[in-house]
């Protein structure tokens, strides 16, 4: 069962190190300006995107395996439709590393069969929530 409770939401936000999946370079757009928000409010955050050649002033990963830091949450900015792609990525990185806590699927995104996989595993998971918005509600 996706994490809805504001507890349940609070305990994620505590985890400070976020590997974003789908982060963009282009200020302005939500993939862009919810992680920037992130590092304002102490994240540390590491940018998925094989398309981009910077953002936040890194080269980011090409992928999630791409990642060399530990990440405690991974924040997903990709059509609901790739999700299980990036679940298995998530499980693998889980199995490899086992640094990977939770899975927060932005506004928007949802995808029940991939997300029970993932709890199934041992990951918490939220989903259809904007990261921003919950952490200005429940820490701002």
């Amino acid at each position: 069962m996706p994490i809805t409770s504001d507890d349940g939401l609070r305990e994620l936000l505590d985890l400070q190190r976020v590997a974003v999946v789908g982060c963009s370079a282009t200020p302005g757009k939500a993939a862009h300006d919810i992680p920037a928000y992130l590092r304002e409010h102490g994240y540390e955050v590491h940018p998925v995107n094989p398309y981009a050649d910077e953002i936040f002033g890194v080269e980011p990963a090409d992928s999630l395996a791409g990642v060399d830091a530990d990440v405690g949450l991974v924040n997903v900015f990709r059509p609901s439709d790739e999700v299980p792609g990036i679940v298995d990525q998530v499980l693998d990185r889980k199995q490899s590393r086992g640094d990977v806590q939770a899975i927060w699927l932005q506004l928007g995104i949802s995808h029940d069969e991939a997300a029970a996989r993932a709890e199934e595993a041992g990951l918490r998971v939220v989903q259809d929530r904007c990261m921003k918005v919950e952490h200005g509600r429940l820490l701002g």
